[in-house]
């Protein structure tokens, strides 16, 4: 089969989605199918704790909210990190339990969206979604070392690792494999968006609800079609084991995964801090919707635009660079917006943010992947994913705590990515002269 290096990567992420022949279109269908469901119940939601009261009382339930996505990462990542990696067959029966268990909790939200069991039935929900993302990023190497991608990149060794050095493809592969992932899952929330909205307008918000329990049905049904890739016979339980057992005793020891992991959780934290501050800005100014939806919009095409950018980029420029790149959009842009004030700057800058968030996490996901053992990948995105949610949860919650303009919340985002960048630089001019490699 021909490189795809002259497709763009719509093209290439559509291809692969309808080719179910291989194991990486089976996990894009199953990506499309997860976060169209999880779309449908931020819509459901939004349209309960958000929109339909007012914004000093919405204050208190999206703070509870915000509380509610940080505590399921306490279960996914002591737990659940290590069944994760306890063999590549649990992955595919990990990811079909965290569709068919969001089937029976929507359908419960249904019925109590209006009582506090919205809140521990939501924790579940988010708990379920964390956990097929974390298994997800384990699961992208574990497609690319198996015979069905051979066709996508080369330079997987008999160990199944790819050779960073002397096989560059395959860690532009990665980030591509990533980047396709996230686009077709954005444009996966743009399609069921359309219904969404309108069942929650024609109908309530229960019926989204429903709406989502059956999409998480499909989820279900075609997470059963993953297949794990082929064991190597170079590669011993024991030794899994042991790299595995690493990892749970003793931090990440790769500088270049934690400085890594330092710049994506900063544009984690910066993209939570802009969605509520343009969120509230908005309701507190008595917006018109549409400025809602203009600025969603932008966010969602910098987005587009970010992952549509991010492998033709990586062909060029290491993770590294890309992740360093991304603070200094948003620092820019962050910039540009306080000193031009108004809405349209504000909806401008939630465009920056979506591309500088588009282009970062494949970056980080794909350092991950090139530098962090396979054995040992699922209990270590899952400990990534806690601290990159921790940041998104501290950004989120500022805006939301504390009334600001927006100019005041510009200046913040200006200032923390720069001191970011400037940190990032830093770490890694030092660990070069150490004698790291760069």
């Amino acid at each position: 089969m021909p490189r795809r290096r002259l497709r763009s990567l719509a093209a290439a992420a559509v291809a692969d989605l309808f080719d179910q022949t291989t194991a990486f279109g089976r996990l894009a269908l199953v990506q499309v199918a997860m976060l169209a469901g999880d779309t449908l119940v931020t819509i459901s939601l939004a349209g309960s704790l958000f929109f339909s009261i007012t914004p000093k009382a919405a204050e208190g339930k999206v703070l509870l909210y915000l509380l509610l996505t940080v505590a399921p990462f306490a279960v996914v990542s002591p737990l659940l990190g290590p069944a994760i990696d306890a063999s590549r067959g649990a992955r595919r029966v990990i990811v079909f339990a965290a569709a068919a268990g969001r089937v029976v909790l929507c359908l419960l939200m249904a019925l109590s969206l209006h009582s506090l069991w919205l809140f521990p039935e939501a924790f579940c929900v988010l708990v379920l979604s964390k956990l097929y993302l974390v298994t997800r990023g384990a699961l992208v190497p574990e497609m690319a070392a198996s015979d069905e991608l051979r066709s996508h990149a080369a330079g997987v060794d008999d160990a199944g690792w790819p050779d960073a050095v002397d096989a560059p493809d395959v860690a532009e592969g990665f980030a591509g494999f990533n980047a396709q992932l996230t686009l077709l899952g954005t444009l996966a929330g743009f399609a069921i968006s359309l219904p969404g909205i309108a069942a929650l307008k024609l109908i309530n918000a229960e019926a989204v609800l429903v709406l989502a329990a059956g999409v998480f049905g499909f989820a279900a049904l075609v997470a059963m079609r993953l297949r794990p890739a082929p064991e190597r016979a170079t590669r011993s339980a024991a030794l899994d084991e042991e790299v595995a057992h690493r990892y749970d005793t003793a931090p990440v020891d790769d500088n270049e995964v934690v400085l890594g992991l330092t710049a994506s959780a900063t544009i984690r934290l910066t993209a939570g801090f802009l969605t509520f501050l343009i969120a509230f800005g908005l309701r507190r100014g008595h917006a018109p919707l549409w400025w809602f939806g203009l600025a969603f919009a932008a966010s969602g095409a910098g987005a587009l635009l970010g992952l549509y950018l991010v492998s033709r980029l990586r062909r060029r420029f290491s993770e590294q660079v890309l992740l360093a790149s991304a603070l200094a959009a948003t620092a820019l842009a962050a910039a540009t917006a306080a000193y031009l004030g108004g809405l349209p700057a504000q909806v401008g800058l939630a465009g920056a943010a979506g591309l500088a968030g588009a282009v970062a996490q494949p970056s980080f996901d794909a350092l991950t992947q090139r530098r962090i053992p396979p054995a040992a990948q699922g209990r270590v995105f899952a400990r990534f994913a806690v601290r990159q949610q921790l940041a998104w949860v501290l950004g989120a919650v500022i805006p939301v705590a504390i009334s600001m303009s927006f100019v005041v919340g510009d200046v913040i985002v200006a200032t923390v990515a720069a001191v970011s960048l400037t940190g990032y630089l830093a770490g890694r001019l030092s660990w070069a002269r150490r004698g790291g490699p760069t």
